[in-house]
């Protein structure tokens, strides 16, 4: 008999119905990407039960199912602990699954915490600070230009060409809005000029390996070099993803990154964010513990295909990982 994986996921037309905008939902997986999966996962032979939400995860959890390993991209909805839902409670249940713990999940998901716990380790990031009311904002001390986004959303919501910050009167009109629109702190920290890139890395602690690196090219020349939620909504007009291949600098970024992940304690898979300072340095922004999955279109499968690692061949990686962390060989 096959083992068995129930998939877990946010279908972003299930929460349109419930009344959600489309900023709401830019996170979530269309129906392309669940078929994809779905396929995929089946084609390097499991059984794949479809299950859907969180919340339909917990109903069948209650009534007692059970899979050999849940396939979780669900990133939830609600603060910022979201993203640790899923793994929680497949926690309580002794149920393996892929990716990234419960603890990570909350952690890096508060851009901050994750930022703190990268200095702590010695590795680059930005000077930044968090901003959780209006009062905070006269107490920020660094230097500008500023970069000001919400704490603990992805998918580029609350960045646009604004939030590159000149003066403290920018500073504060943004802070602001920022903490009105998505009820939740603002990280400010100081403004990367340089080149910005995205790195795929699998696998788990000290066999975890680079898959490969892009690097994100805003096409409009008189706009900020910003990777932005319009940007990113309509990259296939605005944005170049290019294939880092210098030596020196590839060997730079995909260091940092490598470190990053491991010091931040990701599993299986996962995609960091690395843009250079003036000095042609690279820097740690953020970690995605749950990168996109669309075959096409999504960063990590992008990183994929361009280092001869077809779609089937990445999920079945990420699944042989985990399962390699839970048995101590792989299925």
């Amino acid at each position: 008999m096959k083992p068995v994986i129930g998939f877990v996921y946010d279908l972003r037309k299930d929460y349109l119905l419930e009344g959600f905008s489309e900023e709401d939902v830019a996170e979530f997986d269309s129906e392309e990407t669940i078929d994809s999966l779905r396929q995929a996962i089946e084609n390097i032979g499991y059984t794949v039960e479809c299950v859907g939400n969180a919340k339909m995860l917990s109903r069948r959890l209650v009534a007692g199912d059970q899979w050999d390993m849940v396939f979780n991209i669900a990133e939830s909805f609600g603060g910022r602990c979201r993203e640790s839902y899923v793994p929680a409670m497949l926690e309580l249940y002794g149920i393996p699954y892929t990716f990234s713990d419960a603890m990570v999940c909350a952690l890096t998901l508060d851009k901050s915490l994750a930022k703190q716990i990268v200095r702590q380790h010695g590795l680059a990031t930005p000077e930044f600070a968090v901003v959780e009311n209006s009062s905070d904002i006269e107490n920020i001390k660094l230097n500008y230009p500023l970069f000001a986004k919400p704490l603990a959303e992805g998918t580029g919501k609350g960045i646009d060409q604004n939030s590159r910050i000149e003066t403290p009167a920018q500073l504060k009109k943004i802070c602001i809005e920022l903490l009105a629109k998505y009820h939740q702190p603002v990280l400010v920290e100081e403004f990367l000029p340089g080149r910005e890139f995205t790195v795929g890395v699998l696998g788990n602690g000290d066999k975890a390996w680079v898959l490969g690196t892009m690097e994100i090219e805003v096409l409009k020349k008189d706009e900020h070099a910003i990777y932005s939620f319009l940007n990113k909504e309509e990259c296939e007009s605005r944005i170049k993803y290019n294939r880092l291949s210098e030596p020196t600098l590839k060997e730079k970024v995909e260091t940092l990154s490598l470190r990053c992940y491991q010091v931040l304690q990701c599993r299986d898979a996962a995609r960091i964010d690395i843009r250079l300072d003036r000095n042609g340095q690279p820097s740690f922004i953020e970690v995605n513990p749950l990168a996109g999955l669309h075959p096409h279109h999504s960063d990590l499968p992008m990183i994929a295909t361009w280092e001869k690692m077809p779609y089937e061949m990445l999920i079945k990686n990420i699944i042989d990982n985990a399962f390699s962390r839970v048995n101590g060989k792989k299925k």
